[in-house]
């Protein structure tokens, strides 16, 4: 967006500066569900900048002057952007409330987020092109590349819905399949382990990328490794041999560590010798996500989708819109513990794909971004439904999800870059937690395109095809009864006509009746 893009970006680093503001300020400890709550806001936040922008080129290419322009691009914005911000302000809301430990980590970011993030994206941006329209300074919203990108496309979106459906059906089908068969690769924060203390007498600090990597190697299975105190003491946790009903279990995972540790041990040093001098402490835990903590945590994400339900079934007055929103969700969700079931067993990818308290947050970082996606898309179709009332609904449909097709990649390419960069650069720990995010957004910019959208059209069509047979039926009716009335009068006048005249009459009628055969023949 050239120059505005700039501003977009002051409005983006102030965000970001108000949220660690508030949540120092509260005193809160943030972890990476709490990460989590601050890229779906940020993500959200350009969004909002995307969808003000796009408007305002649209006015631009209407031939309006730029002050004007401005005006009436964020006056257009307002309702797409109030709407996807309620309901994933709701979603945190009911999620800080009604859950426990992570899934009140990730709502807390989320909610302060969504404030800071409405704030700046509309109210610091404005002031500063307020502030160079006061001045005669040039804003621009494009350059030469991007100017006309995506505005004249006409992809017929709903008449490929079948096809989509298919595809749909099939991943969701494998993805249950997989959870019922294969499970889940539970992580230490769902069945407990083991937890050591250990201190490296040979080194002054340690790396705990590093150490994870080697027990993982060893172990196959990704430990939770954190400095402990002093730089050179860590706490290591893992869910090695944890159902094992083995008396020598421990005696098997302390050599097994020492094992793996071995790189960084000096080279002398024998397993007596480290079980002695280097392990501090050991124990064996239970989870730290408790029952009733994941109970409390299926119950938030299923309130949550009543309340988004509830909210864009009031804000767009029909249930269709909260149903499709609804499906495309649970569609998601599926889909990403789906590929973490499916592929755990398998050495295709390098870094763990345990389900852990990270996991939960990134799940509903998908369902948070996939709604905010949903409702942008619906909020176009609503309006172009009040601007071409007697246009078909298959017609408005499809010009609203190509006219919000540019918002939408532009916002889920942004999005995308940033998990990537955090997915290749952030160290071993968070990649599985970042690539199920990563998923939730290719999963989610699809599905409000091609699931959430269309099964909406069907649902209304549905219910436009009941009425209109209705109404059909109706009319043959009121036709029928006209028929009928016509018939009696006809045989009262007959009554009184003549023999000869009432044959000149149903020679008439027949004749009538033969043309009107032959007519219909004809066509």
């Amino acid at each position: 967006y050239k120059g505005a893009g700039i501003v977009a970006d002051i409005a983006l680093l102030t965000n970001v500066f108000f949220i660690f503001g508030v949540l120092a300020s509260l005193g809160a400890v943030l972890t990476l569900p709490g990460i989590a709550g601050i890229v779906l806001t940020i993500g959200m936040s350009v969004d909002a900048n995307v969808i003000i922008y796009e408007r305002i080129k649209e006015e631009l290419r209407n031939g309006k002057s730029l002050k004007l322009a401005i005006r009436d691009g964020y006056k257009a914005a307002y309702s797409a952007i109030l709407d996807a911000n309620i309901t994933t302000l709701l979603t945190g809301i009911i999620l800080f409330i009604f859950g426990h430990g992570p899934i009140q980590g990730f709502a807390t970011t989320l909610i302060i987020g969504i404030l800071t993030s409405l704030y700046t994206a509309i109210y610091i941006t404005r002031l500063i092109f307020e502030a160079r329209l006061k001045k005669n300074k040039p804003i621009t919203f494009y350059n030469k590349w991007t100017k006309d990108f995506l505005q004249n496309v006409d992809i017929d979106f709903l008449g490929k819905r079948k096809l989509f459906y298919v595809i749909s059906g099939l991943l969701v089908s494998i993805s249950l399949l997989s959870i019922f068969i294969n499970g889940f690769d539970l992580g230490v924060d769902f069945v407990g382990g083991r937890t050591y203390i250990i201190r490296f007498q040979n080194q002054k600090k340690v790396n705990t990328v590093e150490i994870a990597k080697l027990v993982r190697n060893k172990l196959h299975t990704l430990p939770v490794v954190k400095t402990f105190g002093a730089d050179n003491q860590i706490k290591l946790v893992t869910k090695y041999m944890i159902n094992s009903h083995d008396p020598k279990a421990d005696g098997i995972v302390d050599s097994m560590i020492y094992v793996s540790l071995k790189p960084v041990l000096p080279d002398t040093l024998s397993l007596r010798g480290f079980e002695q001098n280097y392990i501090m402490t050991k124990q064996k835990v239970g989870p730290t996500i408790a029952h009733d903590i994941k109970k409390a945590a299926v119950n938030a994400v299923i309130l949550a989708l009543l309340v988004i339900f509830l909210y864009i079934f009031f804000r767009f007055r029909n249930w269709q819109y909260g149903m499709g929103a609804t499906l495309a969700l649970i569609h998601d969700s599926t889909i990403v513990m789906g590929v973490f079931s499916l592929f755990y067993k398998t050495n295709l990818f390098p870094f763990s794909l345990e389900i852990d308290q990270s996991f939960i947050a990134a799940i509903l970082t998908v369902v948070g971004y996939s709604v905010n996606d949903t409702v942008i898309v619906f909020d176009r179709i609503r309006e172009y439904l009040k601007i071409h009332p007697h246009r078909d609904s298959y017609t408005n449909i499809n010009k609203a999800l190509n006219s919000t097709l540019s918002r939408t990649l532009n916002t889920s390419l942004t999005t995308f870059f940033v998990l990537l960069v955090i997915f290749l650069f952030g160290g071993e720990v968070i990649r599985g937690f970042i690539f199920a995010m990563l998923i939730g957004i290719i999963v989610g910019t699809y599905s409000s395109l091609f699931i959430a959208t269309p099964l909406t059209y069907d649902t209304i069509r549905r219910k436009e095809v009941k009425e209109e047979k209705e109404k059909k039926a109706i009319e043959e009716k009121k036709r029928e009864e006209q028929r009928r009335k016509a018939l009696e009068k006809e045989e009262e006048e007959g009554e009184k006509l003549t023999p000869e005249e009432r044959k000149r009459r149903k020679e008439k009628s027949k004749a009538r009746r033969k043309k009107k055969k032959h007519s219909k023949k004809r066509k």
